[in-house]
């Protein structure tokens, strides 16, 4: 299942599957913890591809993990990806400690940094909705505004030309459906 749109310039695609089988994208979107040091769900699976390579490089480059909402890149390695933009969503507590807003900068912070590597295609996942238990319905509107005003803003120059949300789950796929149409 496949919904694609368009938002400044930008091809916007929804697709049911798994992030690690979007062979049409440059780079994905990892799920991490703060800790940046592997863990379960998508940041598991995204580990075990990489082979171990991807664990070396992020001790490198994150000796002290990142902070919730910032985003950190690696090279692809045994996933066959380009890149691999890593961020911390937050962990959901009551709505009202800031988890919108370190939500939507995950999203903010690995677009920015995309851009400015020239990146021309990123996949991304749910970020947040699994063990970190952010309520799917109110992260897939806080992913998709976010990202449907980044590709508003100006920019020197927007390399991303397609941005593809890769939903695993047929829940998260409907809810994600449901919001597209709202955003774009």
């Amino acid at each position: 299942m496949e919904v694609i749109k368009k938002s400044s310039g930008t091809e916007v695609i929804l697709r049911r599957g798994s992030l690690l089988d979007q062979g049409d994208v440059e780079s994905i979107v990892n799920a991490q913890n703060c800790r940046m040091r592997g863990g379960n769900g998508i940041n598991g699976a995204i580990h075990a591809k990489a082979g171990v390579g991807l664990m070396a490089e992020l001790e490198k480059i994150a000796p002290r993990g990142c902070m919730t909402g910032g985003a950190k890149v690696t090279s692809g390695f045994d996933t066959g990806f380009r890149y691999i933009f890593h961020t911390p969503g937050p962990i959901w507590e009551d709505g009202l400690s800031g988890e919108y807003h370190a939500l939507a900068s995950c999203y903010t912070n690995v677009l920015s940094q995309a851009n400015r590597l020239g990146v021309e295609s990123v996949g991304f996942c749910s970020i947040s909705t699994g063990i970190f238990r952010f309520p799917l319905e109110e992260a897939a509107g806080v992913a998709l505004k976010t990202v449907k005003h980044w590709l508003s803003l100006p920019h020197d120059r927007n390399s991303v030309e397609k941005i593809v949300f890769a939903m695993f789950g047929e829940e998260e796929y409907d809810v994600y459906s449901r919001k597209f149409d709202q955003f774009f």
